[in-house]
């Protein structure tokens, strides 16, 4: 059973290995449409969330990128997961490539050092730990970039709140549309406002609606409020609408869902904690028990 399950394990990295190789040396080609598509499509405006961040998994990962993107690497979801979490593409790549190498490797540092020590173990370990912790090495970077947007997206959700009490006290004042957001912005601080705050400088600088660059933030980031935050400014600012009542629906629509979330984290949070105090007590029911139990089964 061991010899065909080695066996196994080494035809699909053999086969995998060629695999990677005709790949790289014979990429396909896009297709015609693809080409054709990209080529008379509309220039894309500039982004507005800052990308930027290197380190030495990018250097070291850096010559799987091409061949990861040729494979379609990573998906739309995931491409906005790490616009959100300001990682660059080329970087994450990099990483995955990295962790992958790494956790290829380091089960045959680990077979090397016991052999030095004279504690040598079967070659099939090391060659399935291998494939095994570079298939984790390689999600890992996904699972970090998902749960760092998401982290951040509940935190913009905050601000987009508090940022649309600010806008509709300050047009309840007289201000105009456009000197509401801005003022707005301007009073808050952190990773959130600094976006609102450079979408609407982007707007200024490109001659531009602030709601217009409002919503590309709300589409870079995934954040469908801001979007609709921006659809009702538009109206105001194109159709004259009376947006005030609008945006205080808003508002408290949106901190009815985010209390609605933090009860059903907390009620997540409370049944995970079940099965750790369900250990615990019955640990507790065998600790207390096993004396009596040794004195039953001695005297028999």
């Amino acid at each position: 059973m061991g010899a065909v399950m080695t066996a196994l394990v080494l035809g699909a990295g053999f086969g995998l290995g060629l695999w990677a190789l005709a790949f790289a040396v014979f990429p396909p080609r896009p297709a015609l449409g693809m080409v054709l598509a990209r080529v008379t499509a509309a220039p894309a405006p500039p982004p507005i969330v800052a990308v930027g961040e290197t380190g030495w998994t990018a250097k070291l990962g850096g010559p799987a990128v091409a061949p990861l993107r040729a494979l379609g690497l990573p998906g739309e979801r995931l491409r906005r997961d790490l616009v959100v979490a300001g990682r660059p593409i080329s970087t994450h790549l990099a990483e995955k490539a990295s962790f992958a190498l790494a956790g290829l490797v380091v089960p045959a540092l680990l077979l090397l050092g016991l052999s030095v020590l004279g504690l040598p173990i079967g070659w099939q370990f090391p060659i399935i730990a291998g494939l095994v912790l570079a298939a984790i090495g390689f999600e890992l970077p996904d699972l970090r970039a998902r749960a760092e947007a998401a982290r951040l997206r509940t935190g913009f959700r905050h601000a987009l709140s508090a940022f649309l009490d600010l806008v509709w006290i300050t047009l309840a004042g007289g201000a105009g549309v456009d000197s509401a957001l801005n003022d707005s912005a301007a009073v808050g601080h952190g990773w959130a406002f600094t976006h609102i705050q450079r979408a609407l400088s982007a707007a200024r600088l490109t001659r531009t609606t602030p709601w217009a660059t409002l919503r590309q933030l709300g589409d870079e980031l995934g954040i469908p409020e801001l979007v609709e935050l921006a659809a009702s400014v538009s109206l105001a600012g194109t159709e004259g609408a009376k947006v005030r009542a609008s945006l205080a629906s808003k508002a408290t629509a949106l901190r009815t869902r985010q209390l609605t979330d933090a009860e059903a984290e907390a009620h997540s949070a409370t049944e995970r904690m079940a099965l750790p105090v369900m250990c615990l007590f019955l640990g507790f029911l065998g600790y207390v028990a096993y004396p009596a139990l040794t004195q039953v089964i001695n005297g028999l």
